[in-house]
């Protein structure tokens, strides 16, 4: 079975983003997007700053396999949102990768 696809992205939001209306927007994105499997996003609120370097918002995008993920990204309603987001961005780093599950979730009940 291939591994999942993970898309992880750090951000720091350029100080005159309404980071809602930006969060709002990708929400809206990967609930569309039938090759997202699963989608958390959070703001960091424990990190020192010398730690974070700055970046202050995470988002972790799950995708069945390397090809969703490239689905995902080539759609074009995720490069029009890019661009969107792109501009709303001071500084981003961006990973993407094949997961190794060492302790998956708990089943649900």
């Amino acid at each position: 079975m291939a591994a999942e696809f993970k898309h992880l992205v750090l951000v720091k939001f350029k100080n005159d983003v309404v980071v809602g209306d930006v969060m709002k927007g990708l929400e809206k994105l990967v609930l569309e997007m039938d090759t997202v499997k699963s989608f958390v996003w959070g703001e960091d609120i424990e990190s020192h700053e010398m730690l974070r370097q700055g970046f202050t918002h995470a988002f972790l995008m799950t995708f069945g396999s390397k090809e969703d993920f490239t689905a995902f990204t080539s759609h074009p309603t995720h490069v029009d949102f890019s661009s969107t987001f792109s501009t709303a961005v001071d500084k981003a780093v961006l990973l993407d990768f094949p997961s190794v599950t060492v302790k998956p979730p708990p089943a649900a009940a």
